[in-house]
């Protein structure tokens, strides 16, 4: 082994800024390109409004602006604004700002002054202007290095900052902002903070009733199987409801934060829950049974909060605070005193909640046999079937690298050939592939029997080991592989009606993808270019001044792996299945994939797009084959 040197020359120290650039995933978690609801690109947003936040919470400042446009993001608040000597320290020296040495701020999420500096360091421009008492003091930065200080001068302008960035392209690669996940961050501020005006773009988001808004923005009231129940007391709120979905859904905050992994405070309302209703029924019903379709959202504010990471996704505290209760207690005690009064004092809920526990009893006991028969075959199966090509990264193993876990993959795709150009192109550390034979089960309208009924199901959710939940899932991004084709389509809204239909929470916690494929390959012999629509392939061919071959990809299997490789690396381009926040899955499944045939024709032919029509128009014949192939389907 060659030896390696260790000596002074060896030991380097890095600046604040060079640090965040170095390891930013230490910072803001990981980084992507906005194609998932936790990339660091909506982190950064975060960063900046949380102090906008903390301004509203000490009394100061009733709105927040925010605009995006092109990359850029616009923040201003009406708080009192960074002290206009500060404000360069502020935003460019670690451990810096206010929150230290206030009582006041104990309860804030903010509090060890790295935010903005890391939202500065991470952004090729970066601007913050203070506005006090009639002066205001602007600094400009660029990576995080100073690069114009102005002088204080003289302001009309209401008290306040303004945060102005443009995050890193060479960090955040071709990273783009999805409105929707900018809107449903925004979105929980508002419940969280009743009566703040946030202003976004050209909409105006704003909540009067908290957790109880939340609900019912995320629920279909016609489909609850009893009206929100909704508790508030110092330091807590909850809100919770049944509905008919499969699985648990929750909402879970800290001192205004939105704790999307959970955490000691969602263990205890969990928890909590379970307790109450056993007590209150007098009867030990099994958890599942409870839990099972339940929507809830719980808002907890502690002192002095301890997070799992810097992106504060995770509460790792035991108590409230340094003399309070556990967060255990404090939880259990109010659901115990709050729920069970409710309950008592509003007999149709509590025999609304009653039925659905009892149903939710019923069918577990009904799949119980079979589901023992499906999960030995599937145990069986394991031991020599190739379906599932599996990698050596997982989530729910406590070592390894985070980033690698992060990036944790499955391609369902169909086929062998597909599969094993996927496989051959893979990653082998955190990419697996899992093959399916032939098209699946149309499965919307059937109960979870046939999940364990069908062999590809049954395999699919034992290699995604989600039968349970999602708490042991394998992989952080499920990604459907399909061909460009109509086939390869039908695949994919199959898949989409499995996982919409029995496991919704894969959807709605931003897991599920669906993976782009070139449709055609553009070279001569110096350059080759891979594109994925019709106008891409046009101006491929002008680059190679129509001296061009053309090569249209109809399916995976036709894309050698060593092609492969660049379509899933680094560059690899996923769009996201997204759910809106009011989205409800019983009339999108019923509209897409039950027997409205007519309805659904008409749809189809109204949104049929043709790539054609982009560059030089539709024919006429074109358009009647068009309608005459939906038509036939």
């Amino acid at each position: 082994m060659a030896k390696v040197t260790y000596n002074e020359d060896n030991i380097r120290s890095l600046d604040w800024k060079e640090h965040i650039r170095l390891r930013p995933g230490m910072y803001i978690g990981k980084l992507g390109n906005g194609a998932s609801p936790d990339d660091g690109i909506y982190i950064l947003i975060k960063e900046v409004i949380d102090n906008c936040i903390d301004e509203y919470v000490m009394g100061y400042g009733r709105e927040i602006d925010i605009s995006i446009q092109e990359g850029q993001v616009v923040i201003r608040d009406y708080g009192r604004g960074i002290p206009l000597g500060k404000v360069v320290d502020c935003v460019s020296k670690i451990n810096t700002g206010g929150k230290y040495d206030s009582k006041a701020f104990k309860k804030s999420v903010g509090l060890n002054g790295v935010g903005t500096k890391a939202v500065n360091a991470l952004s090729t421009y970066f601007k913050v202007q203070a506005v006090r008492e009639g002066k205001t003091k602007i600094a400009e930065f660029e990576q995080g290095n100073l690069v114009k200080e102005h002088r204080i001068t003289k302001s009309k302008e209401e008290n306040g900052t303004t945060v102005t960035f443009v995050p890193d392209n060479g960090i955040f690669k071709n990273f783009k902002f999805a409105s929707e996940y900018v809107e449903s961050q925004l979105w929980n501020y508002a419940y969280l903070n009743a009566g703040l005006k946030i202003n976004f773009n050209d909409k105006t988001i704003v909540s009067k009733n908290g957790l109880l808004d939340l609900l019912n923005r995320k629920t279909d009231a016609e489909t609850n199987r009893y009206p929100i129940i909704h508790l508030k007391g110092d330091d807590i709120e909850i809100a919770l409801t049944h509905g008919h979905q499969y699985g648990e859904q929750y909402h879970s905050f800290v001192n205004g934060q939105n704790t999307t992994q959970g955490g000691t405070h969602l263990n205890a309302f969990r928890e909590a829950i379970v307790k109450t209703v056993r007590d209150f029924y007098n009867k030990s019903y099994d958890a599942k049974d409870i839990r099972s379709s339940i929507i809830g959202a719980i808002s907890v504010r502690v002192e002095e909060p301890v997070f799992e990471s810097q992106t504060k996704t995770k509460l790792g505290s035991q108590s409230v605070g340094p003399d309070g209760p556990t967060i255990r207690t404090f939880i259990g005690d109010f659901v115990k005193r709050n729920l069970d009064n409710f309950l008592h004092k509003n007999p149709d809920t509590a025999q609304a909640l009653l039925k659905r526990i009892q149903q939710s009893e019923r069918e577990r006991k009904e799949i119980a046999g079979i589901k023992k028969i499906a999960n030995e075959r599937a145990r069986k199966a394991k031991v020599h079937n190739k379906k599932l090509r599996d990698c050596r990264v997982h989530l729910n193993d406590k070592r390894g690298d985070v980033e690698k876990k992060e990036q944790s993959t499955i391609f369902i795709t169909e086929g062998d050939s597909a599969s094993g150009s996927i496989t051959k192109a893979r990653d082998v550390q955190s990419q697996a592939v899992f093959s399916l034979r032939g098209k699946p089960l149309n499965c919307f309208g059937l109960t979870k029997k046939v999940v364990y009924q069908n062999e590809e199901f049954n395999l699919l959710q034992h290699a995604l080991n989600i039968e349970d939940g999602l708490d042991d899932l394998r992989f952080n991004r499920v990604v459907v592989a399909t061909d460009a084709d109509v086939d390869g389509m039908h695949i994919r809204l199959l898949l989409l009606t499995f996982f919409l239909q029995f496991f919704p929470d894969l959807v709605r916690n931003g897991h599920l993808y669906i993976l782009e494929t070139p449709l055609f390959r553009v070279r001569d012999k110096k350059q080759t270019f891979y594109c994925y629509s019709e106008t891409e392939k046009q101006t491929a061919i002008k680059k190679l001044r129509g001296k061009a071959e053309i090569t249209r990809f109809k399916g995976l299997g036709e894309i050698s792996p060593d092609e492969f490789a660049d379509f899933i690396g680094e560059d690899i381009r996923l769009e996201p299945v997204v759910m809106s926040d009011n989205a409800n899955i019983e009339s999108i499944l019923s509209y897409y994939m039950g027997k409205n045939t007519p309805a659904r024709q008409k749809f189809i032919i109204q949104n049929l797009r043709v790539e054609k029509d982009e560059l030089d128009g539709e024919t006429e014949l074109e358009k009647k084959l068009a309608k005459e192939t939906v038509a036939s389907s």
